[in-house]
Protein backbone atom coordinates (compact mmCIF):
# COMPACT_ATOMS: atom_id res chain seq x y z
CA UNK A 1 0.00 0.00 0.00
CA UNK A 2 1.29 3.45 -0.94
CA UNK A 3 0.26 6.39 1.20
CA UNK A 4 0.89 10.13 1.05
CA UNK A 5 0.74 10.48 4.86
CA UNK A 6 3.13 7.83 6.13
CA UNK A 7 3.53 7.24 9.87
CA UNK A 8 5.55 4.79 11.93
CA UNK A 9 4.16 1.26 11.92
CA UNK A 10 1.41 1.73 9.32
CA UNK A 11 3.02 -0.71 6.83
CA UNK A 12 2.64 1.79 3.97
CA UNK A 13 5.21 2.85 1.40
CA UNK A 14 5.52 6.65 1.42
CA UNK A 15 4.53 8.44 -1.79
CA UNK A 16 7.09 10.91 -3.13
CA UNK A 17 10.51 11.17 -4.70
CA UNK A 18 13.28 9.75 -2.54
CA UNK A 19 16.98 9.99 -3.50
CA UNK A 20 18.95 6.77 -3.09
CA UNK A 21 21.60 7.40 -0.43
CA UNK A 22 23.77 4.28 -0.24
CA UNK A 23 23.88 0.51 -0.58
CA UNK A 24 24.52 -1.88 2.32
CA UNK A 25 25.21 -5.53 1.50
CA UNK A 26 26.08 -8.87 3.11
CA UNK A 27 29.68 -9.44 1.98
CA UNK A 28 29.45 -13.06 3.14
CA UNK A 29 26.59 -13.68 0.66
CA UNK A 30 27.03 -11.30 -2.28
CA UNK A 31 29.87 -9.47 -3.96
CA UNK A 32 30.04 -5.73 -3.63
CA UNK A 33 27.31 -4.44 -5.96
CA UNK A 34 28.52 -2.58 -9.05
CA UNK A 35 26.95 0.84 -8.61
CA UNK A 36 27.72 4.55 -8.63
CA UNK A 37 26.10 4.82 -5.18
CA UNK A 38 28.24 4.69 -2.03
CA UNK A 39 28.45 1.12 -0.65
CA UNK A 40 29.34 -0.46 2.67
CA UNK A 41 29.29 -4.07 3.84
CA UNK A 42 26.78 -4.81 6.59
CA UNK A 43 28.12 -5.80 9.98
CA UNK A 44 26.59 -8.40 12.27
CA UNK A 45 25.71 -5.71 14.82
CA UNK A 46 24.13 -3.20 12.38
CA UNK A 47 20.63 -2.03 13.15
CA UNK A 48 18.19 0.73 12.19
CA UNK A 49 16.47 2.66 14.98
CA UNK A 50 12.67 2.70 14.69
CA UNK A 51 11.89 4.22 18.11
CA UNK A 52 10.32 7.66 17.45
CA UNK A 53 11.40 9.01 20.85
CA UNK A 54 15.06 8.06 20.43
CA UNK A 55 17.72 10.58 19.36
CA UNK A 56 18.88 8.16 16.63
CA UNK A 57 15.40 7.58 15.19
CA UNK A 58 15.61 6.53 11.51
CA UNK A 59 19.38 6.14 11.63
CA UNK A 60 21.90 3.32 11.44
CA UNK A 61 22.81 2.10 14.94
CA UNK A 62 24.93 -0.63 16.50
CA UNK A 63 23.40 -3.56 18.44
CA UNK A 64 22.89 -4.07 21.25
CA UNK A 65 20.93 -0.82 21.18
CA UNK A 66 18.88 0.40 24.15
CA UNK A 67 15.85 1.52 22.07
CA UNK A 68 13.87 -0.42 19.47
CA UNK A 69 16.03 -1.06 16.39
CA UNK A 70 15.58 -3.46 13.51
CA UNK A 71 18.45 -5.88 12.92
CA UNK A 72 19.87 -5.49 9.41
CA UNK A 73 21.88 -8.75 9.51
CA UNK A 74 19.07 -11.17 8.66
CA UNK A 75 19.00 -14.91 8.09
CA UNK A 76 16.23 -14.74 5.46
CA UNK A 77 18.32 -12.90 2.82
CA UNK A 78 15.96 -9.93 2.41
CA UNK A 79 18.68 -7.49 3.40
CA UNK A 80 21.52 -9.16 1.49
CA UNK A 81 21.38 -6.02 -0.69
CA UNK A 82 19.77 -2.99 0.92
CA UNK A 83 19.40 0.50 -0.57
CA UNK A 84 18.81 3.30 1.94
CA UNK A 85 16.23 5.81 0.68
CA UNK A 86 16.31 9.46 1.72
CA UNK A 87 12.91 9.25 3.38
CA UNK A 88 12.48 11.20 6.62
CA UNK A 89 16.25 11.60 6.91
CA UNK A 90 16.87 15.35 7.06
CA UNK A 91 15.10 16.73 8.88
CA UNK A 92 13.87 13.66 10.71
CA UNK A 93 10.30 13.94 11.95
CA UNK A 94 9.57 11.64 14.88
CA UNK A 95 6.82 9.17 14.06
CA UNK A 96 6.79 9.92 10.31
CA UNK A 97 8.30 6.53 9.47
CA UNK A 98 11.68 4.86 9.49
CA UNK A 99 13.68 2.13 7.77
CA UNK A 100 12.22 2.70 4.29
CA UNK A 101 14.55 0.71 2.06
CA UNK A 102 14.71 -0.92 -1.35
CA UNK A 103 15.75 -4.52 -0.74
CA UNK A 104 15.49 -8.14 -1.92
CA UNK A 105 11.92 -9.47 -2.23
CA UNK A 106 10.63 -12.68 -0.71
CA UNK A 107 10.29 -15.52 -3.21
CA UNK A 108 6.48 -15.10 -3.21
CA UNK A 109 6.72 -11.27 -3.42
CA UNK A 110 4.81 -10.93 -0.16
CA UNK A 111 4.14 -7.32 0.89
CA UNK A 112 6.75 -5.43 2.90
CA UNK A 113 6.25 -3.13 5.87
CA UNK A 114 6.65 -0.05 3.68
CA UNK A 115 9.79 -0.87 1.71
CA UNK A 116 10.20 -1.50 -2.01
CA UNK A 117 11.28 -5.07 -2.80
CA UNK A 118 12.71 -6.51 -6.02
CA UNK A 119 14.10 -9.88 -7.01
CA UNK A 120 17.77 -10.00 -6.04
CA UNK A 121 19.00 -10.25 -9.63
CA UNK A 122 16.80 -7.38 -10.75
CA UNK A 123 17.94 -5.22 -7.83
CA UNK A 124 21.61 -5.86 -8.63
CA UNK A 125 21.08 -5.12 -12.35
CA UNK A 126 19.20 -1.96 -11.52
CA UNK A 127 22.00 -0.76 -9.22
CA UNK A 128 24.50 -1.24 -12.07
CA UNK A 129 22.48 1.09 -14.27
CA UNK A 130 21.70 3.84 -11.77
CA UNK A 131 23.75 7.01 -11.50
CA UNK A 132 25.07 8.34 -8.21
CA UNK A 133 22.19 10.81 -7.98
CA UNK A 134 19.32 8.38 -8.62
CA UNK A 135 15.85 9.02 -7.21
CA UNK A 136 13.06 6.55 -6.43
CA UNK A 137 9.63 7.88 -7.39
CA UNK A 138 6.63 6.35 -5.66
CA UNK A 139 3.16 7.46 -6.70
CA UNK A 140 -0.38 6.92 -5.54
CA UNK A 141 -2.74 5.55 -8.20
CA UNK A 142 -6.09 7.30 -8.50
CA UNK A 143 -8.98 5.49 -6.83
CA UNK A 144 -11.19 3.79 -9.37
CA UNK A 145 -13.83 1.10 -9.42
CA UNK A 146 -12.97 0.21 -13.00
CA UNK A 147 -10.91 -2.86 -13.70
CA UNK A 148 -7.43 -1.70 -14.62
CA UNK A 149 -5.44 -3.67 -17.17
CA UNK A 150 -1.77 -3.99 -16.22
CA UNK A 151 0.90 -3.70 -18.88
CA UNK A 152 4.64 -3.25 -18.91
CA UNK A 153 6.57 -1.26 -21.52
CA UNK A 154 9.26 -3.17 -23.46
CA UNK A 155 8.92 -6.26 -21.34
CA UNK A 156 6.87 -9.35 -20.91
CA UNK A 157 3.94 -9.20 -18.53
CA UNK A 158 1.87 -12.10 -17.34
CA UNK A 159 -0.46 -12.88 -14.49
CA UNK A 160 0.62 -15.53 -12.05
CA UNK A 161 -1.64 -16.27 -9.08
CA UNK A 162 -3.45 -12.99 -9.73
CA UNK A 163 -0.31 -10.83 -9.45
CA UNK A 164 1.39 -9.12 -12.39
CA UNK A 165 4.85 -10.51 -13.02
CA UNK A 166 7.32 -8.45 -15.00
CA UNK A 167 10.72 -9.32 -16.39
CA UNK A 168 12.23 -5.91 -17.10
CA UNK A 169 14.28 -5.22 -20.19
CA UNK A 170 16.24 -2.09 -19.48
CA UNK A 171 17.19 0.12 -22.37
CA UNK A 172 17.62 3.78 -23.24
CA UNK A 173 13.86 4.33 -23.69
CA UNK A 174 12.80 2.73 -20.41
CA UNK A 175 13.86 3.70 -16.91
CA UNK A 176 11.48 2.12 -14.37
CA UNK A 177 10.41 5.04 -12.15
CA UNK A 178 14.01 5.94 -11.31
CA UNK A 179 15.80 9.02 -12.54
CA UNK A 180 19.59 8.68 -12.82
Amino acid sequence: MVHGRKHEGDGATPAGAWPLLCVLYRADRVRRPHTALPTRPLRVDDGWCDAPGDRNYNRLVKHPYPASAERLWRADGLYDVLVVLDYNAAPRVRGKGSAIFMHVARSDYAPTQGCIALARGHLLRLLERLGGRATMRVGVAPHTKKRVRWSAPRGKASLSKGRPQYRPQYGPQYTPQYTP
